[in-house]
């Protein structure tokens, strides 16, 4: 199970209704009697330079471009770069520093190392700055973000190939360790600290380098010897620390990453040229704690996910921008060339009331004065934990508690703060919890969610499969996933598994979780949307770099 790309919009969207009403009150102050507000970009700004919403502070900007700490400023993504960089919404990979990736067998991993890229500094970009790379993650744990050295053996460079010796059949593993940010040896090898080092002028292979910085605002510039820099028409970018909603609506922003209660009235309407694309970034849904009765019993799991109207749910969560979820554990339509075309209505569970008592029955529960009891009278009675301030998933739970209850479930809701709701999902202290689950790389959101090596007993803190499901069927599929390369017998194995989870409800799929893309296409064109799905739109990580290679320049006429 992962929170992934979905934790990040949290914070954010914490406060979003009270920005609603700011936003509200700022446009009555303007006009006196119409909610109406309207935004047009700072005309100080040139052409050629984007005001970027990528970034926080809290409330300074602290000068820390390390791209392994996680209070690093965001643009360091735009910095350094990866080896490969996977399209979060299906998948894809686009090879970027290393120019192609074999899979000689299934515990190898052979990177082609691109030839003429450079640092920003103007030394050259050479296949021991990503020896160096893995050694220095491998001496500081902490720095490996990816987890990468979870499945490294040894590395060894022979010309313009690193080949990375696996500890074991694992092919999937390259999608992990290709997402490793790569820094300049000739650097690095000196800083005595790296695992706190705050990097203040880095140097980078990327599209962009460190402008002016204040505590307020920074600025970033085109790398001109950049790789690709013919691909890049962004010249400039303008990064403030105040991007809360309020800012986002009024102040001309080119791009943003957040969500917005009615977004058409707020964002949409400031400006023509204000565009949004919400596409899905993971599946939200319900986790049966395995290890507590009666969730155990796959009858009581049926007779839940039966119960439920997921087109309800996934309207009181998402505000109609996102729809229902299937069982499957994909994200449609981004993964259907990996879902099992025998999975009925393309995994979706409707709800059948009649179909959940049965299941009820089936584990001895049945209907008595309006409760369902168990074989003693006692009701059915169960907590729902979520972590307080996520608005969205506190509205999908409160939806959820209705239409059990209509059935006579009493559900209860435990709302922690994020951090207490981490550490109880993580020790196993809830009865069942809300929870994102998926990604774009179908292997490591079934591996994630599902392996029973990550499923510790109650008390116990694990990484993943928080619901701790055990099953030695989904157990083998995922080792005979490991080792193989063939995508034929991939797919099938892939298949095998959305069966078990289609039909054992290790966890409870009810709708997709956003990845909230603002953008404005007055300056700048070019941008992914549903049409060309080449990235999701969000600012953080490694995919803005395949945003800002696409965008281009409005010419005047256009």
């Amino acid at each position: 199970m992962t929170h992934t790309t979905h934790e990040r919009t949290k914070v954010r969207r914490r406060r979003r209704l009270g920005a609603a009403a700011m936003i509200a009150a700022a446009a009555l102050l303007v006009s006196g009697c119409s909610i109406q507000i309207k935004s047009e970009p700072d005309p100080s700004i040139p052409a050629d330079t984007m005001l970027l919403a990528s970034d926080k502070g809290t409330p300074m900007l602290e000068r820390n471009f390390n791209p392994y700490l996680v209070n690093k400023r965001s643009a360091s993504s735009y910095i350094y770069e990866p080896l490969v960089i996977i399209n979060v919404l299906d998948g894809k990979e686009t090879p970027w520093l290393a120019e192609k990736v074999d899979l000689p067998d299934a515990r190898t991993i052979d990177y082609t190392i691109r030839d003429g890229a450079t640092w920003s500094d103007g030394e050259a970009f050479t296949p021991e700055d990503v020896k160096f790379t893995f050694d220095l993650i491998k001496q500081y744990p902490t720095l490996d973000q990816k987890g990468a050295w979870q499945h490294i053996d040894t590395i060894e460079v022979q010309g313009q190939h690193v080949i990375m010796h696996l500890l074991d059949d694992d092919a999937p593993a390259a999608d992990i360790v290709s997402q490793t940010l790569i820094v300049p040896e000739h650097i690095w090898k000196d800083v005595k600290s790296p695992d706190t080092w705050r990097n203040p002028n880095p140097v980078g292979t990327g599209p962009y380098v460190l402008g002016n910085y204040t505590s307020q605002q920074y600025t970033m510039d085109k790398n001109e010897t950049y790789w690709q820099a013919d691909k890049i028409e962004v010249n400039h970018l303008v990064i403030p620390a105040a991007t809360g909603e309020l800012d986002i609506v009024t102040k001309g922003f080119d791009w943003a990453y957040s969500f917005l209660s009615n977004v058409e009235g707020t964002w949409g309407a400031a400006n023509d040229h204000n565009k949004f694309w919400f596409p899905p970034g993971g599946v939200i849904g319900l986790v049966p704690n395995m290890d507590v009765a009666p969730f155990d019993n796959v009858d009581v799991r049926r007779g839940i996910a039966l119960a439920l109207d997921r087109d309800k749910i996934a309207d009181a969560a998402t505000e109609g921008y996102l729809g229902a979820a299937g069982q499957s554990s994909l994200m449609l339509p981004n993964q259907e060339d990996e879902l099992d075309p025998t999975l009925p209505n393309q995994g979706m569970i409707t709800q059948d009331t009649a179909g959940a008592l049965e299941a009820f029955a089936a584990a001895g529960y049945t209907q008595q004065g309006g409760k369902l009891v168990d074989a003693a009278g006692k009701q059915f009675s169960f907590s729902i934990t979520t972590a307080n301030g996520y608005a969205d998933w506190l509205r999908a739970v409160q939806e959820v508690r209705k239409e059990l209850g209509a059935l006579g479930i009493d559900v209860q809701i435990k709302q922690p703060q994020p951090p207490g709701y981490q550490q109880a999902i993580q020790s196993g202290a809830f009865e069942v919890a809300m929870g994102g689950m998926g990604n774009g790389i179908m292997f490591q959101g079934f591996n994630n969610s599902f392996n029973s090596e990550f499923a510790k007993p109650i008390g116990e803190t694990t990484s993943s499969n928080f619901g701790r499901y055990r099953n030695p069927q989904m157990d083998q599929l995922l080792a005979q996933y490991k080792e193989t390369t063939d995508e034929a017998t991939r797919l099938g194995l892939s298949h095998q598994m959305q069966q078990i989870v289609y039909s054992d409800f290790p966890v409870i799929g009810m709708y997709y979780g956003g990845l909230w893309g603002l953008y404005n296409d007055k300056k700048f064109t070019g941008w992914p949307d549903a049409d060309n799905p080449y990235a999701p739109l969000q600012t953080y990580d490694q995919t803005p770099l395949l945003v800002f290679t696409h965008l281009k320049l409005r010419k005047d006429g256009e």
